[in-house]
């Protein structure tokens, strides 16, 4: 029995399809959803959504962050940007990295949500880069 799938980002759902498991980017590390998962709300971090089916995997996305919603029978992707491999590129990747430094380094750090956010950027565009890198 599959897991329905569904990966939405702010301008459109952009995948819906049953798959054998999903491996998300969880900000405590990645998390693998079969069928019958426990219910939970998981906190994303830049990296890559994994697609399997049967034992093979057969897609990957870049995610920038969001909130994945699972429950026994689905899983739902509610992303901030979600990007196919193909569009990553390392100069895109460097030139978020460069961003992201600067707005971190300009945070008013006593401002911990500010902080944080500027945090989260920064290490999201570090994944990227690792991803763009990756073979």
């Amino acid at each position: 029995m599959p897991t329905a799938l569904e990966i939405v980002s702010p301008e459109r759902l952009l995948l819906s399809r049953e798959v054998d498991m999903v491996v998300v980017p969880g900000s405590e590390g990645d998390i693998g959803v079969l069928p019958g998962h426990a219910p939970m709300i998981v906190l994303l971090r830049g990296g890559l959504i994994r697609i399997f089916e049967g034992a093979k995997e057969t897609s990957r996305m870049f995610v920038a962050g969001g909130f994945a919603e699972i429950t026994t029978t689905r899983c739902t992707v509610l992303a901030s940007e979600v990007s196919p491999l193909a569009e990553i590129s390392k100069s895109a990747a460097e030139r978020r990295i460069n961003e992201a430094e600067a707005a971190y380094a300009a945070v008013d750090k006593a401002d911990v949500a500010a902080r944080d956010a500027t945090l989260d950027h920064l290490q999201s565009a570090r994944a990227m880069r690792e991803v763009a890198e990756a073979p």
